[in-house]
């Protein structure tokens, strides 16, 4: 659905400047007359096209909690932030003001731009909002974004040793590949001695890889491309593979519960609250589980009866005793710390076996490789000989 900016008068026939959605021209003067307001001019936006960086949402969020926590109003507060805001994040802030100057709560206002604000994210505004306790809210989503990144960069940085490895192996290859091996071969047939095995096989791979490196590029950038279209099809098949290892079902759990928790706090109704963490959680397996909670919660279930079936044991014993306690959003918090500890246990494990792996590989192929190289060496100093 496309955006129209708009420059109308109200009843008073002040100018108000705002921007608001529409299927077409017709249909967004109609709501403006619906707002009271009389166009004066009315043009379609041009669509957005650089990139949001998600990584600045957690500051913006931090920034907009502190400005209204110092009491100033929501609309200056989101120019100020728009004056600073990184890239086309300015644009997106000044259209957010523009439409709340017009008339739209923070959360409709929002809601427009689903790629720059979650589901979940709306939704703790909108229960901030109506609570009357916006800052406090936004500082809770602050929160719970930066400890989303921090888990992100805690993995990425556990993977930076190993793949740093794999490609100095592939480097050292390539260039002994390219311009060690083509010498000694050029050598052992001006002497016309027979090439021992390990290096007939070293020669085959080097001719193979630099006659059809191509196909091999070829292949490469297709496997690429496959594992991107695999990843971007999201289908619940996929997804419920991606529950089975333990480590990957320990972090969507806990990116799950973190927001059920913060949702919780916000004051959603608690089966609202399970569709939206499902949907923050990545995982479609886990948002369908999520959804069918809550369908069975609106049925009259408990939430810990609702989670039986789709959810691990432990956890249900974790909601039912937080039930019985009073206590629902903390238990949830402690349980997702509990998960993502488990996830960083399992993954600094995994890293560590994989270490010692990549090193007894690499030596055994660096091996090889200077076998195939020495051996003619040595053979060709006793034919001199």
């Amino acid at each position: 659905m496309p955006r129209f900016k708009y420059t109308a008068y109200n009843a008073r026939g002040r100018l108000r400047r705002g921007s608001l959605m529409a299927e077409g021209p017709r249909e967004a003067a109609l709501k403006l007359r619906q707002m009271g307001l009389y166009p004066k001019e009315l043009r379609e936006s041009a669509p957005a096209t650089k990139r949001l960086d998600a990584k600045e949402l957690p500051g913006i969020t931090q920034e907009l909690a502190l400005l209204l926590g110092s009491g100033l109003p929501l609309v200056e507060a989101l120019k100020a932030l728009a004056r600073d805001a990184p890239g086309p994040w300015r644009a997106l802030l000044e259209s957010t003001a523009e439409d709340v100057a017009s008339g739209l709560s923070l959360h409709r206002a929002m809601q427009q731009h689903p790629r720059a604000f979650p589901a979940f994210y709306v939704s703790m505004v909108e229960a901030g909002q109506l609570s009357g306790q916006l800052p406090q809210a936004l500082r809770s989503l602050s929160r719970f974004l930066l400890e989303q990144e921090r888990t992100k960069h805690s993995v990425q940085a556990a993977l930076l040793y190993p793949a740093f490895m794999l490609a100095v192996g592939a480097a050292v290859l390539m260039f002994i590949f390219a311009f060690v091996l083509p010498r000694v071969v050029g050598l052992f047939e001006h002497a016309g001695a027979s090439l021992p095995l390990p290096t007939r096989a070293l020669i085959l791979l080097s001719s193979l890889a630099s006659g059809y490196w191509w196909a091999a590029g070829g292949l490469a950038l297709l496997g690429a491309y496959g594992l991107r279209w695999l990843y971007r099809l999201r289908t619940l098949k996929a997804h419920s593979l991606l529950l089975r290892p333990p480590l990957l079902r320990s972090l969507y759990l806990s990116r799950f519960l973190r927001a059920l928790s913060l949702l919780l706090q916000g004051g959603l109704p608690v089966a609202e609250a399970l569709e939206l963490s499902g949907s923050a959680s990545g995982n479609l397996a886990l948002k369908e589980r999520a959804r069918e909670a809550a369908e069975r919660l609106k049925e009259g279930a408990e939430l810990s009866q609702a989670l039986q079936g789709g959810f691990p044991q432990v956890l249900v014993r974790l909601v039912h005793t937080g039930q019985q306690s009073g206590t629902l959003p903390q238990v949830l918090q402690e349980a997702a710390d509990t998960y993502e500890q488990e996830a960083t246990r399992r993954l600094q494990r995994a890293v560590a076996l994989l270490e010692p792996t990549l090193i007894l590989l690499m030596g055994s192929v660096v091996t090889f490789v200077v076998l195939g190289v020495l051996l003619p060496i040595f053979e060709l100093n006793q034919l001199i000989r």
